[in-house]
């Protein structure tokens, strides 16, 4: 996958990230760029969730989606 086509995925990804997690900010998904371990942290950070929700949240989406970090 070359720069180009990653960077289109990502954009799809913090469109659905958005519909699942509404409020995680654009500033905030473009911090995150791709990062799982901070997705994590902004999930935690702005729905106020320990690591382990957040990433049981995560690790259902990725499921749910045939998306994995």
């Amino acid at each position: 996958m070359n720069k180009d086509e990653a960077s289109g995925n990502w954009k799809q990804l913090k469109g659905k990230f958005k519909e699942k997690w509404g409020k995680l900010t654009d500033d905030d998904l473009t911090v995150v760029e791709g990062k799982r371990d901070q997705l994590v942290g902004k999930i935690q950070e702005r729905y106020g969730y320990g690591k382990e929700q957040a990433e049981k949240e995560l690790g259902e989406w990725e499921t749910h989606n045939n998306h994995r970090f």
